[in-house]
């Protein structure tokens, strides 16, 4: 604290280091008045010229056998240091044109607009950062939009395409409309892309230089482009820069969720949950008795001052029925809430929980989001079989199958399965009825989801708004599906995916802004490498931001709220309301509608009238209800002689779990210099309270003495609520670490993947694809012969069978039998005797075939068979996934179990994948020419894209489904089929290096097995 009082903040150095450049920019500024608005135009295509040519010299410049990695960060360092040396002038250019514009108008999004811009200082600080690779924090209203004209300029000078990242179409259509007007007046081309596009559309708008869209569209394309037939079929042309506008709404709050392209399984509608769902409401009318009893017993304890059983009384009601009325209603009531803990405590100290809630049905932690069925429960479930719902110990029961000598090797072999199937069965059905159980108890109607036309929604809990085609995971769905008697959707299977983590670390350079991106620093600069910059408002912000007040009930609150809202609207002071869920917004309307006053409700529901309502959110009089502003994207404008009434007010009537959500919320008010001010409203019922910090707050408001409708401002409890607010941040951050941790191992065979998928879409010399795939192939048979031992020990006749049907080869082994134990005689030499006669045999087949036709005959299939075992290995690397957190319970590490099994299942299906690729090549049968073109244009058919929601992401509190089938196979090293730049043999010694850096010695034959654990080809040249 001291250093940045005598040296100032990190940001505050950096951007004190950037004064000079941006005296620079004006000063070009002032010189380019006397250009026209041709040359200005001509002067981007010198300087794009300039750029290209600084890529191709470097380009020709490297030898062709250095490594690919090696190479394009050579290049792009110099297009990078070529791009900064025209920063000062491209930015200049920017400015004059804005300038040029002033005062002149055009329709964006079907209305007249006005230019009045013209880039200040402090926006072109804001560019310098973005142009870095860096983030950019500005407040609302300080013009971010414009500030990435700027390095969005610049940066389109490579010619490769830049993209815009905003945080809906909306946005991305009126802000290429919009800014679209500066680039085409120097001579770019703009474009941007909407949901409803075709791949037509979507090609010709990637084409531009600069594009403009959301997170969802951009990583989409990705996984489609991924997935096409023909390059023509594909839409982007690679990840250059990227400019991500709300960056901590995109790569944060997003990041806790995969994008996922699926598709519908062939098998019927899973109805277990229907099954279900009798015994989960038969458990949870019990216990919601109970639980009343338990608050009924604890009331009349603490009446005869017996405080120790009165906190057990209170402690099994909250960890029974958590939300349930009685329980919120009794933790009102002073000391009630910490003798509870206390309690809770004490038996946590003394491991003795379970005592606690073994008198109950089930149990819930709210916090973590698990409940545990008791032995209780499950009596009532199955009380003739309590078993059937608890999951047995594999490991014992195969051990004791292991260890019986009454049962034949067959049989032991047969009671093996069965318990792998009781296994599986009894984890599936545990898993569901959790899912179930989680729906009836933790999730609310209108809170976490609406019901609209018989289809259950998620709501955004950051923006509030419906997301349509978005699922929860792992069942949760089904089971709100179920619970809400409404159809329950189709499993679907997984066909592409990724992580938004891992698709922006794509970019070769990201930057972002956002108004509140500080609180975030660690998370972006840890994931993403994003240093972020405070950058100074143009005029000093003077919104008056008031201390919260606590109530101790939601009722109090909300009357407080309306009362205040009543005595702005007398005076004509705009409000605008913020609340957290659909249900706080409505019940408020209600509410408003009583005292008869006029307001806007703008949530899940009403979104369709978001722009509308949002513009007039600022005029005298306004009453706005917004479910979080989060993103809402559009800056709020005071009316007429609102300003004199103190701008607009802020009321919030609850803490997001995020410090950012609340400071975007308050953002909205005194934008620019204006007046405003903000206050948020809290009750002890609030969630995040309840579950975070009510401990520490009730404790203070037990000091004080507050009663009953009696509201507390102090600096102690804003202190509480920010230290509750950092909790959920720090387990949130959890989440996306974890997520994060799973997709890169996924990610590195995702790479793998696409590079021979691209390398075969692309690629002109198929003939080479195919004769690589045939010798890794070849090697693989032989290698896992190898394995077994000595030659008398290989399995001969299943190798000629083999060759035989793959490759068409008859191969004699009796000559090689004998020869094979002469020292000279190696397994390579039988690869290459074997790979001698598949070249032969393939050679005649290429004879009788167009060569046209056989090439692109070999690209299908290689396409095809690809994301034929692709497809089948993210559905077998979902259901591990499902399983692993089981595994927990057998005291390993569920990652490095992912991790080590995820790897064994990518060999098999790479081994896999080649053994099916060259049975097809060698056996398919082709009858006419045009054969292969007709193949060759067919689709993937009904798929659907989901940002889907993830439930659990590996924490070992909530086991879910374990049907992984076995792999006790033994393993193939495996090669993937891509071409080496020169002839390398097999057992020649190269280099590579390793992720820490260390360089080791291995053969050639070894390198891809090396390369998808992350080690590095180094120039062998």
């Amino acid at each position: 604290m001291l250093l940045s009082k005598l040296f100032g903040t990190k940001s505050e150095r950096e951007i004190k280091k950037l004064i000079p450049i941006v005296a620079e920019i004006n000063q070009v500024f002032d010189s380019l008045k006397t250009k026209n608005d041709d040359e200005l135009k001509n002067r981007t295509f010198e300087l794009r010229d300039q750029v290209i040519q600084a890529r191709k010299q470097v380009d020709d410049d490297l030898s062709p056998s250095m490594d690919k990695g090696e190479r394009d960060k050579l290049i792009s360092k110099a297009e990078q240091d070529e791009l900064d040396s025209n920063m000062v002038e491209a930015f200049a250019m920017v400015k004059e044109t804005c300038r040029r514009m002033m005062g002149q108008s055009w329709r964006i999004s079907g209305q007249e607009t006005k230019w009045e811009m013209i880039p200040y200082d402090v926006q072109l600080l804001g560019a310098i950062i973005l142009h870095k690779g860096k983030v950019a924090e500005m407040k609302t209203g300080e013009g971010k939009t414009l500030v990435a004209t700027m390095p969005l300029y610049l940066n389109a000078l490579s010619g490769r395409g830049v993209h815009v990242v905003t945080v809906n179409d909306y946005l991305a259509q009126r802000d290429a409309e919009w800014m679209g007007e500066i680039y085409r007046r120097l001579g770019l081309t703009v474009g941007f892309i909407l949901n409803s596009m075709d791949n037509m559309q979507r090609r010709e708008m990637y084409g531009c230089d600069i594009t403009y869209g959301t997170n969802n569209e951009y990583g989409f394309d990705y996984l489609r482009d991924n997935m096409a037939l023909r390059p023509e079929e594909q839409a982007q042309r690679g990840h250059a820069f990227a400019v991500v506008d709300e960056v901590d709404s995109v790569l944060i709050d997003e990041a806790r969720t995969p994008l996922i392209i699926s598709g519908a399984v062939d098998a019927p509608v899973d109805n277990t949950f229907m099954k279900l769902k009798p015994d989960v409401q038969l458990l949870v009318k019990k216990q919601a008795t109970m639980v009343s009893d338990f608050v009924r017993e604890a009331r009349k304890l603490l009446d005869d001052d017996s405080e120790d059983e009165a906190g057990l009384k209170l402690l099994q009601a909250r960890r029974g029925l958590p939300k349930h009325p009685q329980v919120m209603k009794v933790f009102q009531e002073s000391g009630t809430l910490k003798l509870s803990q206390d309690i809770e405590s004490n038996y946590m100290r003394d491991k003795k929980l379970h005592e606690v809630d073994d008198d109950m049905f089930f149990s819930i932690d709210e916090k973590s989001h698990v409940i545990d069925i008791t032995e209780k429960g499950r009596n009532v479930l199955a009380p003739e079989n309590p078993d059937a719902f608890v999951i047995p110990d594999l490991g014992e029961l195969l051990l004791e199958i292991d260890e019986r000598n009454d049962i034949s090797p067959v049989q032991r072999e047969q009671e093996k399965e069965k318990a792998h199937q009781l296994h599986a069965d009894r984890s599936g059905t545990i898993h569901n009825f959790n899912q179930l159980m989680r729906a009836y108890t933790m999730y609310e109607k209108d809170v976490e989801y609406v019901v609209q036309e018989g289809k259950v929604l998620i709501v955004d809990e950051f923006t509030g708004r419906v997301l349509p085609g978005r699922r929860y995971s792992d069942g949760l769905h089904q089971a709100l599906e179920a619970k809400e008697n409404v159809r329950i959707e189709r499993e679907t299977q997984t066909l592409a995916t990724i992580t938004i983590q891992n698709y922006f670390r794509l970019y070769d350079k990201l930057a972002g802004m956002t108004g509140t991106a500080e609180t975030e620093a660690e998370e972006l600069g840890s994931i993403y490498k994003l240093d972020v910059v405070v950058i100074p408002t143009h005029r000093d912000i003077i919104r008056d931001d008031r201390n919260d007040l606590v109530y101790k009930t939601k009722r109090e609150k909300y009357n407080a709220v309306i009362d205040e809202i009543s005595d702005c609207n007398q005076r004509r002071q705009p409000v605008l309301v913020g609340t957290i869920s659909v249900e706080v917004s409505e019940l408020l309307s209600r509410m408003l509608k009583r005292k008869n006053i006029l307001h806007n409700v703008l949530n899940a529901k009403q979104h369709q009238r978001e722009a509308e309502i949002v513009i007039r959110a600022g005029q005298p009089g306004a009453v706005t209800i917004a479910t979080n502003m989060a993103g809402r994207g559009t800056d709020i404008k005071l009316g007429d002689g609102v300003k004199d009434l103190g701008g607009l007010h802020i009321l919030g009537t609850e803490r997001h779990d995020s410090r950012r959500i609340d400071l975007q919320l308050r953002g909205r008010s005194g934008r620019q210099g204006d007046s405003g001010s903000s206050r948020f409203y809290l009750s002890l019922e609030d969630d995040l309270m309840r579950l975070f910090g009510s401990d520490r707050v009730a404790a203070i408001m037990d000091r004080m003495g507050v009663e009953d409708g009696e509201v507390i401002t102090a600096g102690m409890v804003t202190r509480a609520i920010g230290n509750a607010q950092n909790k959920v941040e720090i387990r949130n951050f959890g989440v996306r670490k974890h997520l994060l941790e799973y997709d890169d191992v996924m990610n590195q065979q995702r790479q793998v993947v696409y590079d021979i998928r691209d390398q075969a879409l692309s690629g002109e010399n198929m003939r080479d694809t195919v004769s690589q795939i045939v010798e890794d192939y070849v090697a693989d048979q032989i290698d896992e012969q190898s394995s077994l031992g000595s030659p008398e020990e290989w399995e001969w006749e299943r190798l000629k069978q083999n060759f035989a049907s793959h490759l068409l080869v008859d191969t004699n082994f009796e000559n090689v039998k004998k020869g094979v134990n002469n020292p000279d005689v190696t397994s390579d030499d039988i690869i290459d005797w074997i790979i001698s006669e598949a070249q032969s045999v393939y050679k005649v087949r290429e004879s009788l075939i167009p060569e046209e036709v056989i090439r692109g005959f070999e690209r299908f299939v290689i396409l095809r068979t690809i994301d034929e075992k692709w497809k089948d290995h993210l559905y077998a690397m979902d259901q591990l996934r499902e399983g692993i957190n089981l595994r927990a319970y057998g005291q390993k590490n569920p990652l490095l179990e992912y991790k080590s099994e995820g790897f064994k299942m990518f060999q098999e299906m790479m081994a896999d994948m080649n053994s099916v690729i060259v049975q097809r090549m060698f056996r398919t049968q082709l009858e006419g020419m045009d054969q292969a073109p007709q193949i060759q244009g067919r689709q993937v058919r009904n798929i659907q894209v989901q940002h889907q929601d993830t439930t659990g992401m590996g924490f070992t509190g909530q086991p879910q489904r374990s049907g992984q089938a076995r792999r006790d196979q033994p393993q193939q090293a495996v090669r993937t089929p891509i071409k080496a730049e020169r002839k390398i043999g097999r057992n020649e010694k190269i280099f590579v290096q390793a992720p820490n850096g260390k360089k080791i010695e291995i053969k050639y034959k070894k390198l891809q097995h090396f390369l998808s654990q992350g080690y590095t080809e180094l120039d062998n040249a």
